[in-house]
């Protein structure tokens, strides 16, 4: 009886453990190369409210790193970021420089995934077997 009473606890922890793991976030990244990139994204958006203070609705809605980095050279970059820029009114040579540094070495967004998740996934499952609210999002 004491170890059939045993066995009862187990399979208790086990539903248990399996009803805590019903909704789980799965986020497998490069984590370094994650950081480098996000703070580069933060530099460009603190260098376009530079650029762009005072004449917001000129700024563009988004700097493309992806894109640039889909382009060979750094000319074709370059060319790139100043037809973004071009209403600025200040000098935007010297970020655009800066922004090719950090581009160097940097890598796409869907490259910084390990393991071939693509992006982070939430699984629920219904606590019914057979239940029609089963969902799996990715």
């Amino acid at each position: 009886m004491y170890l059939s009473g045993m066995l009862d606890i187990q399979g208790n922890c086990h539903a248990r453990n399996l009803q805590r793991r019903q909704i789980r976030v799965t986020v497998k990244y490069n984590r370094k190369e994650l950081q480098r990139r996000m703070e580069v994204e933060k530099w460009i958006d603190c260098g376009l409210e530079e650029l762009y203070k005072g004449r917001e609705e000129d700024m563009p809605e988004e700097v493309n790193i992806d894109e640039l980095l889909d382009l060979r050279t750094d000319e074709e970059r370059t060319q790139r970021l100043q037809d973004l820029f071009h209403s600025c009114n200040k000098e935007s040579k010297v970020f655009v420089c800066e922004l090719l540094l950090k581009l160097h070495g940097l890598q796409k967004h869907e490259d910084l995934h390990n393991d071939g998740i693509d992006l982070p996934q939430l699984h629920i499952y219904s606590t019914r077997p057979g239940s029609a609210d089963r969902e799996v999002l990715h």
